[in-house]
């Protein structure tokens, strides 16, 4: 179809929403009806222009002083330790335990994570760590978020988690 008539169509039904005219009537029963299309003993009515609402600025505000901005202070929503995962059986690891942790917002700059694996402490950089020297046995690890100044923002579960290694009989 020719482009000069897709935009005389749609410039025809453009003028035809903005001349729209309303019609009201009262059918047998009482009830009051409204509708675009004139039918026998309907009224036609005006429709008032729309509402438009501007927004003012509080009076106990003046003009010239800035908005206050109440800035909730950070904090993350959640924390888990997605491997290894809680009640977890580890074969033949090699004494080598890769940890990944799931953190939600992401880790903010200048925050730490501190690691506490069999109850000791060590700081890790990052979300994705090892950890060397982990043997057959049970083993349990949290992990937790600290900010600039050490202040603990948040901490996970403990997961409990088992290492087997295979032996050979002669």
């Amino acid at each position: 179809m020719d482009k000069r008539a897709i935009l005389l169509v749609a410039s025809l039904f453009a003028a035809t929403a903005v001349f729209a005219q309303a019609y009201r009537w009262v059918d047998e029963d009482g009830v009051v009806h409204f509708s675009d299309r004139p039918r026998p003993g309907a009224e036609q009515i005006q429709i008032p222009e729309a509402n438009v609402t501007n927004l003012r600025r509080s009076p106990a505000r003046a003009a010239d002083e800035p908005e206050a901005t109440t800035q909730q202070p950070f904090a993350y929503e959640s924390l888990a330790i997605s491997s290894p995962a809680a009640e977890e059986t580890l074969w033949n690891i090699e004494g080598v335990l890769n940890v990944s942790l799931a953190v939600s917002p992401a880790l903010q700059p200048g925050h730490q994570v501190r690691v506490y694996f069999d109850g000791q402490p060590r700081m890790v950089s990052g979300l994705s760590f090892q950890i060397d020297e982990v043997w057959r046995g049970v083993h349990n690890i949290q992990a937790e978020i600290l900010d600039e100044g050490g202040k603990l923002m948040i901490r996970s579960e403990t997961n409990r988690f088992y290492v087997q290694q295979n032996t050979v009989n002669f």
